[in-house]
């Protein structure tokens, strides 16, 4: 009889550590490979890293064509500006310029 009991007090025990070493390794294991966990931190660092470089180059991309808009302003209208984009839009070549044709390769 003292056998069972203290046979039943140290699987009681063992079984109690062992579930609590589960619980432990289960909020480990989600730390390290869980959505917000050490891997995907990394990954959103990559991805921070990219999206800033792309960014960038939308700003730069933004600038450009906010120098491009405001020489066609009425204010201060470009007269080569203009002359370029109605030649594009219209698809026109005026008879005294020199068009050089590529052949696609």
């Amino acid at each position: 009889m003292v056998t069972r009991a203290r046979l039943k007090s140290f699987l009681t025990g063992l079984a109690l550590y062992t579930m609590a070493a589960a619980l432990i390794g289960y909020f480990w294991v989600n730390a390290y490979t869980g959505r917000y966990g050490l891997d995907a931190r990394q990954e959103l660092d990559q991805q921070i890293i990219s999206l800033t470089a792309q960014l960038a180059q939308l700003k730069q991309d933004r600038t450009d064509a906010e120098k491009r808009v405001s020489l066609l302003r009425s204010d201060k209208l470009d007269p080569d500006m203009l002359d370029e984009r109605a030649r594009y839009e219209l698809d026109y070549v005026n008879p005294h310029d020199l068009v050089r044709m590529n052949q696609p390769k």
